[in-house]
């Protein structure tokens, strides 16, 4: 089963206190180890790409439940507490220029666990594509700042990054694991936490737009020349003014734009450049230097106007809830569940190898949940 899905969260500034960071990197890194005794590399990677188990081992750990920060700063305790030798795990990338280091990184990490190289290309394709597809195929107005790698070393991975929306100021984090996974471009992401579905957001990584990625593949091969008549033109005239005083001189325009978009010659260079390199599939077209956001974007918009092929415009947002509701709603809490995930953390706790405050401070709060 595919394990992937998105959380929004409000932007917040600031860095955790060096006192809380230094203890969050030693209780995440225990409770990790005894969740790799006990379950195993897998488990955990089943665990940490499910946005909301994600979310409550942060809030377990001492950071704040809604804030944007515990992508950053849980990613950044498990990668100081996790390593290569005595794990089997790693957490690469980061945010910023340290989520550009992550083939690199990859790369190294992947000769140390000896995966040979076929399969670290195979894992330098899967960061690149994750990232191009969140950021660019699904057209959310969220900006990707940060790309979290996890890899074990059998070559299994979970990808954890987020972006950002500058007018709103909340950031929406993604998931995506590898098990199982036989396409990243038919609905990739099965578990989507969100408090806002938008109207009209282009999907090109779903089911539905199958035929508009077939079709965006098609009017690259076949020369993007013939593509130019379909968008704006800017008229020079439009703006002179005549030689009369004030009086703006109106030319009505030579060119029809069907659509209300423009590709400047720069952009349609990509295009040429794409067109030369024939790509064999929409991962490949996608995966080209400077294929982004807005020439996706047109493709999708020339598939529908010439073939009929419509792409999806449905927000990839769906609702899931753990446990149920106090109330009954959306359904009567299964306490039985409810308890034994409880007991699954505290047990993990209770065999962590960390000092009794910080065994105590986690537990306690667990217990808040528990007496409730």
């Amino acid at each position: 089963m595919q394990r992937k899905g998105i959380a929004n969260l409000p932007i917040h500034g600031g860095h955790p206190p060096r006192w809380l960071f230094k203890r969050m990197v030693k209780l995440s890194g225990a409770i990790v180890e005894v969740i790799l005794e006990e379950y195993g590399v897998h488990e955990f990677l089943e665990r940490i790409s499910n946005p909301y188990w994600f979310q409550c081992f942060s809030c377990v750990i001492g950071f704040d439940w809604h804030s944007s920060g515990t992508t950053t700063t849980t990613c950044g305790a498990l990668r100081a507490s996790l390593n290569a030798q005595d794990h089997g795990i790693v957490v690469l990338g980061g945010k910023g220029a340290n989520s550009r280091k992550t083939p690199s990184q990859i790369e190294k990490k992947g000769e140390f666990f000896n995966l040979g190289d076929k399969k670290i290309d195979e894992l330098v394709r899967t960061s690149k594509l994750t990232a191009k597809i969140d950021n660019s195929c699904i057209q959310d107005y969220y900006t990707l700042y940060q790309h979290n790698f996890i890899l074990t070393e059998k070559g299994d991975w979970a990808v954890i990054q987020q972006g950002m929306d500058t007018n709103t100021k909340y950031a929406r984090r993604y998931h995506w694991m590898s098990d199982d996974l036989d396409s990243y471009l038919e609905d990739s992401h099965s578990a989507i936490s969100c408090d806002i579905k938008r109207d009209s957001t282009l999907n090109m990584a779903s089911k539905k737009s199958k035929e508009a990625q077939k079709i965006s593949v098609d009017l690259i091969c076949d020369n993007p020349d013939h593509l130019k008549r379909y968008f704006k033109r800017r008229d020079p005239h439009q703006t002179l003014l005549s030689d009369f005083g004030a009086q703006p001189m109106f030319t009505m325009p030579a060119h029809h734009p069907v659509l209300d978009m423009d590709l400047s010659d720069r952009e349609f260079q990509v295009l040429k450049n794409a067109w030369e390199i024939q790509p064999e599939n929409y991962e490949e077209l996608i995966l080209l230097k400077g294929i982004g956001p807005k020439k996706i974007r047109a493709l999708a918009l020339i598939s529908d106007l010439i073939f009929g092929e419509k792409a999806s415009w449905e927000d990839p947002v769906k609702y899931s809830f753990a446990h149920g509701g106090k109330d009954g709603f959306p359904y009567p809490v299964d306490r039985e569940v409810y308890d034994h995930s409880i007991e699954t953390v505290k047990d993990a706790l209770y065999k962590a190898k960390v000092d009794d405050k910080n065994k105590y401070d986690a537990i306690k709060r667990l217990n808040v949940y528990m007496n409730q």
